[in-house]
């Protein structure tokens, strides 16, 4: 393969991998996920729970199941919502231990501030 059609094929990765950060991007969704770590809920069920319009909800819940993050079923007329593939749990955890670490060396720096 000739080293243009390596950088095409690299673009296309990076504009995949890129498409698929900005569909979890938002704080609703990410609430989403982290609320059905623990099991399916009903579209009402997350609506109350995480005290969002039913409409904006839909919104949130079809963007993740495009990305496949999340699988729906339908019981009569109740939707249900899980986790597709719980291995996006071990995507987000990093990026909270990032933000941990993050959070606790500004801190450190705060506090030295504060003595000076």
């Amino acid at each position: 393969m000739k080293r243009k059609d390596h950088g095409i094929m690299d673009d296309m990765v990076f504009k995949i991998k890129a498409d698929f950060l900005k569909g979890i991007a938002h704080p609703i969704r990410l609430r989403i996920i982290e609320y059905l770590k623990n099991g399916e809920a009903s579209v009402g069920k997350l609506a109350q729970e995480l005290g969002v319009e039913q409409s904006n909800l839909s919104r949130h819940l079809a963007t993740l199941r495009d990305i496949g993050v999340l699988e729906a079923r339908q019981e009569k007329t109740t939707v249900y919502y899980n986790i597709h593939d719980h291995d996006i749990l071990k995507v987000l955890r990093p990026v909270a231990e990032f933000l941990r670490n993050k959070l606790r060396k500004s801190g450190k720096l705060l506090e030295r501030l504060g003595r000076g």
